[in-house]
């Protein structure tokens, strides 16, 4: 008689992709993916749903974005961390609110998030992560009993902090519950101990924040820093990212 041995929460993964760029040697066709991009797609898109939007579709290239100019959507476009010229707004979290989305479909693309989350479309089911969700997020990730891999945006397919010391959060959250952690989940949780005591204090070194500084805008910087003050999960279905 065959034995059949049944998945078992010991044999689940956690994996950190520390940039898109290394998506191509991840299995994530057996994962859920959790994109990350902390300043400020991920951010901004956690917070759109939150307060109403009906739907955010994430597309890769400006001229994706536009061919909607015409529509009933609002068009948000981002370039090296400024609105593109044209368009409704772009990834600021002060954009997505009540009185400017609910109800209301936004086309986003950004530098970072929207090319991570093209990326990732052959997951399982891919997922929006960001602080603001960061409990309702790891509880559910919990309850699929899945394979999670987190895939940080990053910068222009390079490494950066903040999505990492993200990706950390998570892992603290998903350890207890029989998730084996690769060496990247492994980093990414040392640094967000190091971290999490003042995260404002320890991310005001990244280089993407003195980006968004020179530009005036710390007021995002400090905003993406706050932690569950959302529960929505944005999922993709489709070519949406919609309230789970």
């Amino acid at each position: 008689m065959k034995v059949v041995q049944l998945t078992s929460p010991e044999q689940l993964k956690i994996e950190v992709c520390l940039t898109p760029a290394l998506l191509p040697l991840y299995d994530i066709e057996n994962s859920i993916v959790v994109v990350i991009d902390i300043f400020r797609a991920t951010s901004s898109i956690c917070y759109g749903i939150e307060n109403g939007a009906a739907a955010i579709i994430p597309v890769s290239k400006v001229e994706e974005c536009a061919a909607y100019h015409g529509t009933e959507c609002l068009l948000a476009a981002e370039r090296d961390g400024e609105v593109v010229e044209g368009f409704d707004f772009g990834n600021s979290p002060f954009a997505y609110t009540a009185e400017k989305v609910a109800g209301k479909t936004v086309v986003l693309t950004t530098t970072n998030g929207t090319h991570a989350i093209h990326l990732s479309r052959q997951a399982k089911k891919i997922a929006i992560g960001s602080f603001f969700n960061l409990t309702s997020l790891s509880e559910w990730l919990i309850s699929q009993q899945e394979n999670v891999l987190l895939v940080c945006a990053g910068w222009k397919n390079k490494f950066n902090l903040e999505d990492t010391i993200f990706a950390g959060a998570v892992v603290s959250q998903l350890q207890s519950s029989g998730y084996k952690p690769d060496d990247s989940s492994i980093a990414a949780l040392d640094l967000y101990d190091l971290a999490k005591d003042d995260l404002r204090a320890y991310l005001k070194k990244t280089s993407h924040s003195e980006r968004l500084k020179k530009l005036g805008i710390e007021a995002d910087i400090a905003f993406c820093l706050n932690v569950d003050i959302t529960r929505a999960i944005p999922v993709l279905e489709g070519d949406k990212l919609v309230k789970l």
